[in-house]
């Protein structure tokens, strides 16, 4: 289809769900569906109408170049090279606009964090890149609630999951899946030796009921004591909960609440969330087979991000983007970064589809 066609037919998708909008009879669910639709059709028909606006004044400047009146042919000449110059960033725009989406773009998240190799040191960063995404959280008006985990000795994580709740979480912050090091002198080096040690993210769309229909007899619930580190926030009855789902093996549970209720359900909504997590990667090939490929096995060569201390750097290495603003990356302000990653990433669907 060309260029041109497509763009005409977005503009016409778009009219025909604003009048579907304005239409009576409408259940609350097709009008979810059609306000979501249009909510994304309506920037690009402003983009679409900039980028047709301003190749006919290039059209209409083009036919003037040579006119009598000199002063007109100079203006002319000067609105052409603008509207040339701006017209290739448009249409790269609009082209990054007409991606297939993920509709899980709009999810909230469940993230994983899991300390890797490297010791308590590794739990420590654990906790660091936990509060990284809180504060981001809170930056960006989300929702974050510490889910399960399991504490160090030393305040640190072997295991975190921390749900965030807003607007395009997943589509946000889905790159942060892989491996993270740490390169730093910890306070207990007395040589001053820089340690490297690694944690690992996985940033989980979470399922919506729709998503996954379980059957309870597939279920074994498991109910027990729940523990802390150094035996502290240790409960007297048992409040912890474990879920497995006998098909697939896939285990979920919680003990962070003290109500065994609460846990029980913050352990379903993890369980669903995995498996509606399995159920995307088998469907899309160019996704992991399994989310402990994902997400690596916490060895430091499985890096997708350095956080070095000495230097007050962090880099992205799949893109080659480093940024000397470690203390403000660290408190939260990770857009940067994140932006950098996605652009790549659209730039190679570009590249994909041909465009």
């Amino acid at each position: 289809m060309a260029w041109d066609e497509k763009l005409n037919d977005v503009i016409k998708r778009a009219e025909l769900v604003n009048k579907k909008l304005s239409s009576s009879g409408l259940s609350s669910q097709e009008l979810q569906k059609y306000s979501k639709e249009f909510g994304t059709l309506e920037p690009m028909v402003k983009k679409i109408k900039q980028y047709q606006e301003l190749v006919s004044n290039m059209n209409n400047a083009k036919q003037m170049l040579n006119d009598s009146d000199q002063e007109m042919a100079e203006m002319a000449k000067q609105e052409f090279e603008t509207a040339k110059q701006e017209l290739p960033v448009i249409e790269q725009e609009l082209k990054i606009m007409m991606l297939p989406k993920d509709e899980a773009d709009e999810r909230n998240v469940i993230v994983e964090i899991r300390a890797g190799a490297g010791g308590d040191e590794a739990g420590l960063f654990a906790g660091e890149i936990l509060r990284m995404y809180q504060r981001y959280a809170e930056i960006k008006g989300w929702k974050a609630e510490v889910i399960e985990c399991n504490e160090t000795d030393l305040g640190g994580y072997n295991f975190v999951s921390l749900e965030i709740s807003g607007n395009n979480v997943y589509g946000t912050m889905k790159y942060e899946s892989g491996g993270h090091r740490v390169q730093r002198i910890p306070e207990t080096e007395s040589g001053g030796r820089i340690h490297t040690s690694a944690a690992t993210v996985a940033v989980l769309p979470e399922a919506e009921d729709v998503d996954i229909n379980i059957d309870p007899s597939d279920l074994r619930i498991d109910t027990y004591r729940a523990s802390g580190a150094g035996g502290q926030h240790v409960n007297t009855t048992d409040s912890a909960v474990r879920i497995t789902h006998t098909p697939t093996g896939i285990v979920s549970q919680c003990q962070s609440g003290r109500s065994q209720h609460k846990n029980k359900d913050q352990a379903m909504k993890m369980l669903k969330t995995l498996l509606y997590d399995a159920k995307r990667q088998e469907a899309e090939k160019e996704m992991s087979d399994t989310r402990k490929s994902q997400v690596g096995s916490g060895d430091r060569s499985q890096r997708i991000k350095t956080y070095n201390f000495p230097e007050r750097r962090v880099t992205d290495h799949r893109i080659g983007l480093t940024l000397y603003k470690l203390d403000k990356i660290l408190n939260g302000e990770i857009d940067e970064m994140l932006e950098a990653i996605i652009t790549h990433k659209q730039l190679e669907q570009l590249a994909q589809y041909g465009e």
